[in-house]
């Protein structure tokens, strides 16, 4: 579905970005952004908290918004993380506005550091800082991830449900994970990296011609590889024996904006989640194929609540947020008419229920779900128009 900007579009866009900003600083404290707007149920949830990936993907839309609150808040934000960091690295999953309770989650959160790196250093690059500030919790962030990483496939390891999508069953190397860590590399001249690059490529593309020299990895690619046809996205985790092949977008996303996937895997990702209609009517669906409770790879805690049910939550649900990474993508490949017409159907998804900036909607019914007034739906929904714009 594609549409050219016109007379209706134009201002729609404009009128999202107005919100965006206005919902940003609506959700602002002193300490930092909130995950959610403040009411009854997302205190109940905790989303009145600062998240360590929603608040830094915040940052990143905050620092450079020409907005003093927000390019404040931005600085505050990555402040009150550090300030909670736990002695062995790991930023929080959450800190509490006040300072008085960090959370690490079940099983570890390993996003959270990862995108709480990424933000400060997006803010070293863009704000005004001193290029070494937050140095000592940079150390101690990168030594927490590297105690994590292979020897032999330089890509972090983790358990199942210990990223943003945290009632899904993707563990050992997960895509989405070792996308950014890639990106972190990248960012912070990190030992490695060209390895790590080499290695994501081989396991979690398996299907491609050339075969890794590492017997284990020969072997990691036989067992996800064997009986399935190339699905057309990079698999979503691998682990021993076991392969994620639901289509995780957020993580492709990813692969196609950190440099990941050369030209002809960029072209292959983007065209098998047009196929599949995963941005229309709102970007985007977050899984191509969502998992049923017959599939091998189902566990009981997703259907905790009834949340993770097909076409629900991370299991196929729409996430406005990770639509402006579409977006992004979209730009950053060229498809400018694409991008812009994603970038349409996207406000007009925040700008359902008089801009409530719905956390997701369900896959099929489109059905409102989650929390209102996501700090990082607006937050991305600005960086995808500075992208479509050629700001970013």
């Amino acid at each position: 579905m594609t549409q050219q900007p016109d007379a209706t579009t134009i201002p729609l866009i404009e009128a999202c970005t107005q919100a965006a900003l206005k919902l940003l600083q609506a959700n602002l404290t002193p300490h930092g952004i909130l995950a959610a707007s403040r009411t009854e149920a997302a205190e109940a949830r905790r989303y009145t908290r600062i998240f360590g990936r929603d608040a830094a993907i915040c940052v990143m839309a905050m620092c450079g918004s020409g907005v003093d609150a927000l390019e404040a808040g931005a600085v505050a934000s990555l402040d009150a993380l550090v300030a909670q960091q736990a002695p062995n690295g790991q930023i929080p999953k959450y800190v509490d506005p006040e300072g008085q309770d960090a959370d690490f989650w079940y099983l570890g959160c390993i996003d959270a550091t990862l995108w709480w790196l990424i933000a400060v250093d997006h803010v070293r690059r863009a704000g005004p800082v001193n290029p070494d500030r937050w140095q000592a919790g940079v150390d101690r962030a990168i030594a927490w991830l590297l105690a994590q990483e292979h020897q032999r496939f330089r890509l972090l390891q983790q358990n199942e449900a210990s990223d943003w999508a945290d009632i899904m069953p993707r563990s050992g190397y997960v895509l989405y994970t070792n996308a950014l860590w890639y990106d972190v590399k990248r960012r912070f001249g990190l030992a490695d990296a060209e390895a790590t690059h080499h290695h994501f490529n081989h396991l979690f593309d398996p299907f491609q011609r050339d075969l890794p020299e590492y017997h284990r990895a020969r072997l990691l690619r036989h067992y996800a590889r064997r009986g399935r046809r190339d699905p057309g996205l990079y698999l979503s985790f691998v682990n021993l024996a076991v392969s994620g092949h639901e289509g995780d977008v957020f993580g492709n996303l990813m692969a196609v904006l950190n440099g990941l996937a050369d030209t002809a895997k960029c072209q292959q990702i983007v065209q098998t989640i047009d196929r599949a209609h995963a941005d229309d009517p709102y970007p985007v669906r977050v899984v191509l194929h969502p998992l049923s409770r017959q599939h091998e790879l189902w566990r009981p805690y997703m259907g905790r609540h009834q949340q993770n049910s097909v076409h629900q939550y991370h299991n196929g649900g729409i996430w406005p947020f990770v639509g402006g990474y579409w977006v992004m993508a979209l730009a950053r490949l060229g498809m400018q008419e694409q991008a812009r017409s994603a970038l349409t159907r996207l406000a007009q998804a925040n700008a359902l229920d008089d801009w409530r900036f719905t956390e997701w909607f369900h896959g099929r019914t489109l059905k409102p779900m989650g929390m209102a007034g996501q700090s990082w739906n607006a937050a991305t929904f600005l960086l995808a128009r500075r992208a479509v714009e050629g700001e970013a």
